[in-house]
């Protein structure tokens, strides 16, 4: 498979300039003391959108020729990559179609119709999100991008290891969630161009593990009947990005839910800042194996900040 090259990803972030924030890395005496490490944190939940999918959202629209921008996009997502492609086919000036199961939270469909979004709701289930996405393609001649399995997508998201890595290059380890794999997979591509030596390590709930079973198995084991907080990782591993990972990831480490949200109120106590369930994943897995990490500098992308403050479980 040809992968995006390491000048594809510098390219990748040179295009979305205009699209993007260069968010910051952020740290806490508190949160290292307890952990027994060093964490740098990439604050991805200060991106536009307020999750690091702006990226390879972007990406994937700015590469597309004018003649399929006059068609627009299309997707089918209940969350931050509906968001966050509505919003850059906004910034382009082009429509987009975006499909999205009824029982999406209120949260991300107000999200995609204050980026101009058009909304086609259908029956909360894989196969009605597919038919429902085909029949909006055959109706408007849209480019279907999906959320993660998609080459310019998954080189929009290793922008952001990009920027950690510009910004912070003495890690040892460099930590990601994993729910489809577009970010772990950036984030492993980059790591293994720029600094080969540091381990890449991501956090998965243990109750939507796919990810981790996969891994062990060498094949893609697909998920079935996740049950965890972490609903940014409900969805099953992609075949590229399950490739990037047999490559160039070290290990997957699990975390229960009963972790991750005492992991999400680390971060809301101790850094005053606003995470969802799925950010917090790699911090719990973190704690949950501290002599794995002792003494290490760890650099953590913090995903993304799109929680229903009203649902919040503390």
């Amino acid at each position: 498979m040809n992968f995006p090259s390491l000048s594809d990803i510098r390219a990748a972030h040179a295009r979305i300039q205009s699209f993007i924030h260069r968010t910051p890395i952020m740290t806490s005496t508190a949160i290292n003391e307890i952990a027994g490490c060093e964490i740098y944190f990439k604050c991805e939940n200060f991106q536009k959108v307020g999750a690091f999918k702006a990226r390879g959202a972007a990406n994937a629209v700015m590469k597309m020729s004018p003649e399929e921008r006059a068609k627009g996009v299309a997707t089918h997502s209940s969350g931050n990559h509906a968001a966050a492609l509505a919003r850059a086919a906004s910034v382009a000036g082009i429509p987009s179609y975006i499909v999205m199961p009824s029982n999406a939270p209120e949260i991300k469909k107000k999200a995609v119709k204050g980026y101009g979004g058009e909304i086609i709701e259908c029956e909360p289930n894989l196969k009605a999100r597919e038919t429902t996405l085909e029949a909006v393609v055959a109706r408007t001649g849209a480019t279907f991008i999906p959320p993660y399995d998609y080459m310019d997508v998954i080189e929009g998201q290793a922008t952001c290891a990009l920027e950690l890595l510009e910004d912070q290059p003495d890690l040892d380890i460099v930590m990601a969630p994993v729910g489809g794999g577009g970010l772990l997979g950036g984030t492993a591509l980059t790591t293994h161009y720029i600094h080969p030596e540091i381990e890449v390590i991501a956090g998965e709930p243990a109750g939507a593990d796919d990810a981790f079973q996969s891994f062990h198995a060498g094949h893609i084991i697909p998920q079935t009947g996740p049950n965890t907080i972490a609903d940014g990782l409900l969805t099953s591993l992609g075949k590229l990005n399950f490739e990037l990972i047999q490559a160039y990831v070290d290990d997957i480490l699990l975390a229960t839910d009963p972790q991750i949200i005492e992991a999400m109120r680390l971060i809301y106590e101790r850094m005053k800042i606003v995470i969802e369930p799925s950010c917090a994943v790699p911090l719990a897995a973190l704690l949950a194996n501290k002599e794995r990490f002792a003494g290490k500098k760890v650099g953590i992308i913090l995903s993304g900040g799109n929680v229903d403050l009203g649902k919040l479980p503390f």
